[in-house]
This record gives C-alpha cells, structure tokens and sequence, in this order.
C-alpha cells in the first residue's frame, strides 16, 4: 500500500500492484530524459494541462524507479497500465504533486 506522505502512488502493471516515488535521483533522471530546464517546468506542464503521454510515460518510469522497480521505458510500453491512460496521466501528476508537497 502506498503512503502518500512519503509521496508514494499506486500503479497496477499487468494486474501487480508497484508502489511509484519520485526520489531526487528519480527526479533528476526525469529532468534529463525530458529535456527540461527545471522539475518546475514538468510540474508546470502538468499543471497547465500542456503535458504529452511521453511526460508521462518518463513520470511513470521515474517514479516506479524510484519505488524499487527495475523495468525500462521500453518495458512500460508493452505493459497493461491498470486504468489505462487516464489513470496513468492521474498517477503521473499525483506523483508530482506529492513530490512537490511541503510536509505539515
């Protein structure tokens, strides 16, 4: 199960449960694999609804990464994404926004 004050999301590929997490080093390869001049121009893109599904495709990868996962951007093309692309987008930005959160 996912804690979301660690800033932890649920994705379901192929039918398992992964637990999804941007840790600095899954957000520095995010920042890179996007060509982004900073995380706050993904997390603008995000939230202007200016993000294309290759955002988030490299969110999801950053993200399961950074939850332990050991599978590619390749891999992630050829899974079944529980909820399918809407519920990968909806993951996506989660994943970012608890990123971003400023614990209470």
């Amino acid at each position: 199960m996912a804690n979301p004050m660690r800033g932890e999301v649920e994705v379901v590929l192929d039918g398992t449960l992964h637990v999804a997490r941007l840790t600095l080093g899954a957000l520095a390869e995010l920042e890179h694999d996007l060509g982004a001049d900073s995380l706050m121009a993904i997390a603008e893109r995000f939230e202007q609804g200016r993000f294309s599904s290759r955002d988030v495709l490299a969110v999801l990868v950053a993200g399961l990464r950074g939850g332990g996962w050991s599978g590619s951007a390749a891999e992630l093309l050829t899974v079944d994404i529980g909820g399918g692309p809407v519920a990968a987008g909806r993951a996506a930005a989660e994943l970012l926004a608890r990123a971003f959160r400023i614990p209470a």
